[in-house]
C-alpha cells in the first residue's frame, strides 16, 4: 500500500541560504534550471514538484504559460496565494502526482525538476512522465543534489579518520554527506545518466558548484571581501560545470526520447 502525506508542509525544509556558499549554490541552481527549459512569451512550462511555487512565478514572469504541478495540497494552496501577491503573470497550480501527470503527451516546451526527484518513490517512471508531457523539440531539466561529490566525499573521509582512527567521538545529527529521511534515492552522476538517460536524450550534464557544506571553506568564504568571494565561488563553479561528478548539484537536460527508443 502506498501511503502519503497530502498535506505535507514543506517550509521547514526549503533551504534558506544562509551562509555565503548556500546563497550562491541555490541561486545558481534556480537560474540555471530555469534558464535550460527556455521560458518566454508563447511558450508552455512545466515544473514539477513545484512546492512553494517560486521557481514556477520566475517562469511565468519570463511571459510563459507555466504551471506548478504538486501532490501536497497544503503546498500548492500555499503557492497559489504567494502567487497572488506577485504583479505580473499568474501561474496554473495542479496537485497531481509525478508519475502520474494529468496531462496529454506534447503539452510543454519545457519541463523541470529541480532539487525533487530524490524525494519521489518512482523517480524512475516520473522521468518517463516529464517525457512523455514534453513535445519532442521540447526541453526536460532535472537538478539534482550529488551525494558523491567532492565536498562529501572530503567531508566523509575527515569524520572516518575523526571517529575512525583518532577515536573522536561521533557527531550527533545528520551530516551533509548523509542523505535526508525523506529521500528515496541516493544519486551519482552514473545513477543520474543512466535513469535520466533512458526517457531523455541529454544534451547536457554539467556541474553546480564545489564544496558546499564543507565547514572550514563555509566560514573562510564569508569572512573573505565581497568581491574576492564571489570570484572564489565562480571559480569553483567554473571547474563544477567541467567535472560533474565532483559537483555538489548536478544538471541534465535534453529532448525527450521518442516513444518507441524509451519504450
Amino acid at each position: 500500500m502506498r501511503v502519503v502525506d497530502l498535506d505535507r508542509d514543506m517550509r521547514d525544509v526549503i533551504p534558506t541560504g544562509t551562509t555565503r556558499d548556500s546563497e550562491y549554490l541555490f541561486e545558481r541552481m534556480t537560474l540555471r534550471t530555469i534558464d535550460l527549459a527556455r521560458p518566454g512569451p508563447g511558450r508552455r512550462v512545466l515544473d514539477l514538484a513545484s512546492g512553494f511555487g517560486q521557481d514556477t512565478v520566475a517562469m511565468a514572469a519570463r511571459g510563459a504559460w507555466a504551471v506548478g504541478a504538486e501532490p501536497s495540497s497544503r503546498m500548492t494552496a500555499l503557492a497559489a496565494m504567494q502567487s497572488e501577491k506577485v504583479d505580473g503573470p499568474l501561474p496554473c497550480w495542479v496537485q497531481g502526482w509525478s508519475d502520474s501527470l494529468p496531462f496529454a503527451s506534447d503539452s510543454f516546451d519545457g519541463v523541470i525538476c529541480k532539487g525533487a526527484i530524490d524525494h519521489f518513490d518512482r523517480p524512475a517512471t516520473a522521468i518517463a512522465e516529464m517525457a512523455r508531457v514534453t513535445k519532442p523539440d521540447g526541453r526536460v531539466v532535472l537538478a539534482i543534489a550529488n551525494f558523491d561529490s567532492l565536498s562529501c566525499r572530503v567531508a566523509r573521509s575527515s569524520d572516518d579518520v575523526r571517529e575512525g582512527w583518532l577515536g573522536h567521538e561521533v557527531r550527533r545529527g545528520r551530516r551533509h554527506y548523509d542523505v535526508p529521511s525523506d529521500h528515496f534515492t541516493r544519486y551519482e552522476v552514473d545513477l543520474m545518466r543512466e535513469q535520466v538517460g533512458e526517457h531523455v536524450e541529454l544534451e547536457i550534464v554539467e556541474g553546480i558548484s564545489l564544496a558546499w557544506g564543507l565547514p572550514a571553506w563555509t566560514r573562510s568564504v564569508g569572512k573573505l571581501p565581497e568581491p574576492v568571494a564571489q570570484a572564489a565561488l565562480e571559480g569553483l563553479d567554473w571547474l563544477a560545470r567541467r567535472l560533474p561528478s565532483l559537483s555538489d548539484v548536478v544538471v541534465l537536460a535534453g529532448r525527450p526520447r521518442s516513444r518507441s527508443t524509451s519504450a
